[in-house]
């Protein structure tokens, strides 16, 4: 074979000396891996390493570093070189060849059979590859020649080496098969051929394993070995033997782990429900587990009681329905549904006492599936019989949900804290799961549990006990509607009574509040019962997120029912603002909710409201507009700023007629005067300028000032309107001075909502005019270091094209320039830029009949956009953009038809144009492809996915399975 001259990084400096593909030097690059201290020499090295495994001359050398005389390190690399060849290059080798790579192959991993284990495992899987390339026509009994050729007696090697090599050699194969690059033909062959050949396996593993002088270590690599072939979807009742026997090694600690694995794999095929008599035979097996469970959890011995509960949900979870449809053997089903619950209850906390519990919890969610999907008398029937142990479930959960005494969970880490956490968000979707199941008596059992637990005078109950009924609650309230539930009022009177004297529970009770947020709403005479609870717990740093949450919820919710309450409301959520004793997110959550509570006043009482609130803000703002900028007093101007937006996100006096059918927004008209929030707005804006004059170079200040903007005029709409010709103004001034995509983005939703008004076209016009011709400016300067502003851009120019095409008609906007703007954008690498790109040609081609410099500019420059297209589509772009190409493609043909027939005939005549890959044939189909389909956009994308991999050389590759 002809040698390449290969150099490893000769372009850098310092660069290791010319290197050929040599034996030597395969050696100083390896040493150079391991040894050498310098990481740049060692990325240089395995660089390197990684181009000689894949050159011709890895044939030879591979060999060679596996001689005896070399060190495991060089002997593997080989090994792993002869695997890389025979698994991607296959085709390469003359199918002269085959016979004597195998021999060579079995040659040294009889050598290395009683060498090293990472060298003997990599030739295996070297072999593994081989096999599966030639099966079946080639080597048709590969499996069984296996066998023998380790079975024979004349091997320098002793009985065990030969036999724990087989052994490798029978695990790895399955193995490789599964992630093998195999053609999807060629897969379904070999698998065929395997599951035949698994007949020459099974009873050898069964001897050994059951032979009585089988030593520890062969006996645990036959496990391994059932394990990986298992996973072939070997028909269960051909691994009965070998389950029993793997049942059998649970008893020897040694076989443990490996029996664990390899009982769960064989249950968990997705072809064993087929298998009902074997299934049943399975159940007392599990059950006979049962005393060794409980033995492993009095010993506190995790390992075991986490392994058996493994299998006993393997088997519940993958085949409850199979085993529930066999009605006669209900009682022993059930016997393994209670051995699961004692696993689900397994004493100790999670995950610090045990770790088992969380394994079982999607079986009771596939459980209630398999007996609500039976018909109405068999569900009637099983109702009967799993009611109580869903019940039984409720109690279980709740008390694995409690927290540990406040002793223990202070010495918890806060890695064992958050898994605590998730785990509890487990129980509580598990929870809500269960009530379709139990309905409204659920509610009742909670309620009546935690009602005796508060009145009871006997004992003094545990706040871990309270908190866990109320998380409970929590957890159904907050997804299922409980409006309806006779006994949230008598919860709502329950709540008060609680002593809270701990964060957890204060937590639980809050969100429970929250929870019910609906309800109060409905009973509203109910509010006063519980939102002093939330007020106190406002003040209090460490129940932060729960109380800023909860009482945004009832102020979202019960907006309506607390103009009474609105005074104390604000009150405390000045102090604690003041007292800047919540995180700036919280700070934000409180002004929401506090919007939401001034939307239902007077107009009057809002703005009365708005001056204490606001004025203490605009009093600190007034004197940081004066200072020198600096990075403490920007972090105060953005989180001043972040109040306001937050506020009048949801400051809205008027209600939304929201026609769901299209994208028409309108409201009804607000009955008393000017609207609040434009009011504050006004006041303000000469402030608001003033602090950007100063800080028109920060991002950060500026995307702060454009969002109190955005979402005002998001909340407000039409009310937004006193407002316009002002922002117009600053925004044309604030984007002259320097370009920022915020403000692009404000633009882009005032043209959203005003441009269609004839009063508000004038500003719109001019802002839309001057920020087009700055960001055109900014093109000629080049714009690859601002992608966000190309982006925002964009997706401004499709939205004045979809709410108003008229702004395309000034004779001062140049149609032209835009176009190869947004040309250029297409190729540019971020995606969400090219994607806006897209999206604007798909609004602008539409528009060729209507908006005439539209239709020029097509006619005289569409040829371009095309190239662009093709070019992307020919391997210049991400593969996940090419829907958004087939979108132009689409909206080319449709309205464009007779200029794109012309054009992307003349484009495709170019040699090597898109891709030097494809075949005048492949360009004349795809064409023709196109241009016949303008009704199914569908379809086009899928001619475009298929082309764009014809392009890369990717078609009919593993590269595309998932595409």
């Amino acid at each position: 074979m002809e040698r390449r001259e290969e150099q490893p990084g000769a372009a850098g400096a310092g660069a290791a000396p010319a290197l050929d593909f040599t034996v030597e030097n395969v050696e100083k690059a390896l040493h150079q891996l391991y040894y050498d201290p310098n990481i740049e020499n060692k990325n240089l090295a395995q660089k390197w390493l990684m181009q000689a495994q894949v050159s011709p001359q890895a044939w030879h050398f591979s060999w060679q570093l596996l001689q005896p005389n070399k060190v495991p390190e060089i002997q593997y690399f080989g090994a792993s070189a002869l695997h890389i060849k025979i698994s991607r290059y296959w085709s390469d080798i003359p199918t002269d060849q085959y016979e004597s790579l195998k021999a060579q192959l079995f040659t040294q991993i009889t050598r290395f059979a009683s060498g090293s284990k990472i060298v003997l495992t990599r030739l295996c899987v070297a072999l593994a590859s081989l096999a599966l390339s030639m099966m079946p026509d080639a080597w048709p009994c590969a499996v069984a020649d296996m066998v023998r050729l380790f079975q024979a007696e004349d091997s320098p090697v002793d009985g065990q080496g030969r036999c724990l090599a087989l052994l490798e050699l029978l695990t790895v194969l399955p193995e490789e098969f599964q992630t093998s690059r195999l053609p999807q033909y060629r897969k379904s062959l070999v698998r065929a051929s395997l599951a035949v050949e698994c007949g020459a396996v099974f009873p050898l593993l069964e001897q050994l394993l059951q032979q009585p002088s089988s030593p520890s270590c062969v006996r645990q690599k036959v496990l391994k070995c059932f394990s990986s072939w298992v996973q072939l979807e070997v028909p269960l009742q051909d691994c009965e033997a070998l389950i029993q026997a793997a049942f059998a090694a649970l008893q020897d600690s040694e076989l443990f782990d490996s029996s664990v694995e390899a009982i769960v794999n064989a249950i968990s095929q997705p072809d064993a429900q087929r298998y009902v008599n074997t299934l049943l035979k399975l159940i007392p097996l599990v059950l006979g587990l049962q005393d060794q469970l409980r033995q492993a959890v009095q010993n506190g011995d995790m390992e075991t009681s986490h392994g058996i509960c493994r299998i006993a949900v393997a088997l519940g979870e993958n085949h409850s329905r199979a085993l529930l449809d066999q009605v006669e053997h209900w009682q022993s089903f059930l016997a393994l549904v209670n051995m699961i619950m004692f696993c689900t209850g397994i004493p100790g906390h999670f995950p610090v006492n045990e770790t088992t519990s969380s394994l079982t919890l999607t079986f009771w969610y596939t459980l209630q599936d398999d007996i609500l999907s039976f018909e109405a008398e068999k569900q009637a029937v099983y109702q009967q019989v799993y009611r109580p142990v869903y019940f039984q479930l409720v109690d279980v959960l709740l008390h694995k949900a409690q927290f540990p005494s406040d002793e223990e969970y202070g010495f918890w880490s806060s890695d064992e804290k958050e898994q605590f956490r998730i785990y509890r968000v487990d129980i509580s979707d598990t929870l809500m799961y269960v009530y379709e199941m139990l309905g409204a008596e659920l509610l009742s059992n909670l309620y009546d549990k935690l009602g005796r637990l508060l009145t009871s005078s006997e004992e003094p109950y545990s706040w871990q006990h309270t908190e866990a009924l109320l998380y409970g609650f929590q957890s159904i309230a907050e997804t299922i509607d409980v409006n309806y539930s006779d006994v949230v009022p008598g919860l709502i009177g329950l709540i008060p009574r609680i002593s809270i004297s701990n964060v957890q529970l204060a937590d639980t009770v809050m969100f429970t509040i929250g929870a019910l947020s609906e309800w109060l709403a409905d009973h509203p005479v109910m509010i006063n019962s519980v939102l002093p609870l939330v007020l106190h717990a406002l003040g209090n740093p460490e129940l932060s997120i729960s109380s800023v949450s909860t009482l945004k919820k009832i102020c979202r919710e019960c907006k309506y029912d607390l103009p009474p309450y609105a005074a104390n409301i604000v009150a405390v959520s000045q102090d604690v603002l003041m007292k800047q004793i919540h995180k700036t997110s919280q700070c934000m959550w409180l002004m929401q909710a506090l919007g939401f509570l001034l939307s239902a006043l007077q107009v009057e009482e809002i703005l009365k409201n708005l001056h204490s609130l606001i004025s203490p803000y605009i009093q600190q703002l007034e004197k940081l507009a004066e200072e020198i900028p600096n990075p403490s007093n920007k972090l105060a101007i953005v989180h001043i700023l972040g109040l306001l937006s937050n506020l009048f996100t949801t400051l809205d006096v008027s209600h939304h007629e929201d026609d769901h059918e299209g994208s028409e927004l309108r409201k009804l008209p607000v009955p008393q005067g000017p609207n609040p929030v434009v009011v504050v707005l006004q006041q303000v804006f000469q402030l608001i300028q003033k602090v950007l004059s100063k800080w028109l170079n920060d991002a950060q200040v500026v995307e702060a000032v454009c969002a109190i903007f955005e979402k005002s005029v998001k909340t407000l709409l039409d009310d937004f309107a006193p407002m316009v010709p002002q922002l117009c103004e600053m925004l044309g001034r604030m984007y002259s001075t320097i370009p920022q995509a915020s403000a692009l983005d404000l633009t882009r939703q005032l043209v959203h909502i005003f441009a269609h008004e004839p009063a508000h076209f004038p500003p719109i016009e001019a802002l839309f005019l001057l920020v087009t011709s700055v960001t055109l400016t900014l093109f000629q300067q080049g714009p690859r270091d601002h992608p966000d502003i190309v982006d925002s851009f964009m997706q401004l120019l499709a939205q004045a094209l979809k709410r108003k095409p008229d702004l395309f008609l000034c004779e001062r906007l140049d149609v032209k320039a835009v176009f190869q703007c947004a040309v250029l954008a297409l190729k540019f690498p971020e995606a969400p830029t090219v994607k806006a790109s897209c999206g604007f040609f798909t609004e602008l081609l539409p528009r060729c009949g209507e908006v005439e410099p539209v239709g020029k500019v097509v006619q005289e420059d569409g040829r371009m956009l095309l190239i662009a297209v093709l070019e992307a589509i020919g391997g210049q772009a991400s593969r996940s953009l090419m829907d958004c190409f087939a979108d132009i493609l689409f909206a080319l043909n449709k309205h464009c038809f007779s200029l794109l027939s012309v054009w992307i005939k003349e484009a495709l005549q170019s040699p090597g144009f898109p891709s030097a890959r494809l075949s005048p044939e492949q360009k004349d189909t795809f064409s023709q492809q196109i241009l016949r389909e303008r009704v199914n956009k569908r379809r086009v994308k899928e001619m475009v996915k298929e082309f764009t991999l014809l392009c890369r050389g990717l078609h009919g590759t593993d590269y595309t399975a998932d595409y």
